[in-house]
């Protein structure tokens, strides 16, 4: 194996991992399912079962050596599969829900913590496949526990497919209602995109893309804790300096995270996808992507100023990870989950964050408006605008941005809701109460922009 750090690298690395929450946040197996379809159901829900835990019977394993031999965690294991709209399509089934149960009785197998890729990529319509597998999604994720779904419904060559946006406003409320019982937490898992890619390690919206090899492994690291002591060590610098002083800390990152992809591809006998270096925070103390902010020199995350301490940061994570490594994709840059950031929660909480500033916020970052908190009474038709506002900007900005709104049934503003876990706990959030519904329920196709016209 080829040596990537020498002595002083080693030491800093486990300052890293030991003080500041560096972790390689996810091994993520990609499995084309393309071979598995059939006229039945059933018996297509069985071949997804057996290929998964044929092809990841040893990704937990060795996801565990590897975190005991190199000294780095490694906190998830997941698998993304093909889009089960294309899987189930063959078949003349009205219900996708046996795969979904297939998916998650074959991830418990393998012993994943997630698995992605109940999906559906209708940016320009709809097949007969699709349409099934988005009027499953609330059972599905009502009667599984580590399945997860995405939705694309846009992107800058197709334009934005204001049918599909209006209908998963309706599928988010149904799946709200589905599992009310357990505060709407099939809401946490389900994402709906613009500019979607087939390479994102990260859950809930990870699958395997069509153009992707048999099997694949990309890898999600992150390090909030280790940009945020970073820059705690130049007070009073310029932005210049803060710039250089992040990408330096992200190639350092990236490195690690490529040393435990090459070698979980190789021990897995799949290929090297991509290093995803997204900054991905947690609820732990010092692993807060608004606490960053704050350390660049906001006083409270959502405040003016917000929006370029993001954009600096998002361009100067990019920057390192991309000296690091020559696979760098996925989403890569800094996610902005409310409930999963305890610097987002206290920002929320006191009010100097607000959705509007987060939809600002998304022009600049990784994805969108994720992991958000809303009261349960908000409408299905304001739930679809505010997706057809972050499909917009992903559009005409040529970036994925992506929804995962959580309409909590019995739940206003100022409550709190616990998800537990890696999901944690949000307070929820005001919506803009105007309507937007007649827009909404025209429909059709919002036209590609010019700068689709880039062949």
């Amino acid at each position: 194996m080829a040596m990537l750090f020498n002595t002083s690298d080693i030491l800093e690395t486990t300052r890293m991992i030991m003080e500041h929450n560096l972790d390689v946040r996810t091994i993520t197996m990609g499995i084309s399912l393309r071979d598995c379809s059939s006229s039945d159901i059933k018996t297509a829900a069985g071949k997804v079962h057996d290929k998964i835990s044929k092809k990841a019977e040893n990704l937990v394993k060795i996801g565990d050596e590897l975190e005991v031999e190199l000294g780095v965690p490694i906190i998830n294991k997941r698998i993304s599969v093909t889009p089960i709209s294309l899987i189930g399509e063959s078949s003349n089934a009205k219900s996708y829900v046996p795969i979904a149960e297939a998916l998650d009785k074959a991830g418990k197998n393998v012993g994943v913590n997630f698995i992605g890729g109940f999906s559906a990529l209708v940016d320009k319509g709809f097949t007969m496949g699709d349409k099934v597998l988005m009027a499953s999604i609330p059972e599905a994720l009502a009667r599984t526990d580590i399945v997860c779904s995405s939705v694309s419904v846009g992107s800058i060559k197709a334009g934005i497919n204001m049918d599909a946006v209006a209908e998963m406003g309706k599928i988010i409320k149904a799946t709200a209602e589905k599992t009310k019982d357990k505060d709407a937490i099939g809401c946490a898992k389900l994402v709906v995109f613009c500019n979607s890619v087939s390479d994102n390690p990260f859950m809930a919206g990870a699958f395997h893309g069509v153009t992707e090899p048999e099997t694949v492994i990309n890898v999600g690291v992150s390090g909030p804790g280790v940009v945020k002591h970073a820059l705690e060590t130049v007070k009073g610098a310029n932005i210049s300096e803060v710039a250089e002083t992040i990408k330096k800390t992200a190639f350092k990152i990236t490195r690690v995270g490529q040393l435990v992809a090459q070698e979980a591809a190789k021990r897995l006998d799949a290929e090297f996808g991509i290093i995803d270096l997204s900054l991905a925070p947690t609820l732990a103390i010092g692993d807060s992507v608004a606490h960053i902010l704050e350390e660049i020199g906001l006083e409270s995350c959502g405040c003016p100023g917000t929006t370029a301490a993001l954009a600096l940061l998002n361009d100067a994570v990019k920057k390192g990870g991309l000296m690091a490594s020559s696979y760098v994709g996925g989403l890569s840059g800094a996610f902005i989950p409310v409930s999963e950031d305890s610097g987002m929660i206290e920002a929320a909480e006191k009010g100097s964050l607000t959705i509007e500033k987060l939809e600002a916020m998304s022009c600049v970052c990784s994805v969108g408006l994720d992991m958000i908190a809303i009261p349960g009474d908000t409408s299905a038709e304001t739930i679809a605008a505010i997706i057809a506002d972050e499909a917009a900007i992903g559009m005409v900005n040529n970036k994925t941005t992506a929804v995962r709104l959580i309409p909590v049934p019995g739940k206003k503003v100022g409550d709190r809701v616990e998800f537990g876990g890696l999901l944690g706990y949000a307070p929820i959030m005001a919506v803009n109460p105007f309507k937007a519904d007649a827009f909404i329920s025209r429909g059709g196709r919002i036209p590609a922009p010019v700068r689709s016209m880039t062949n």
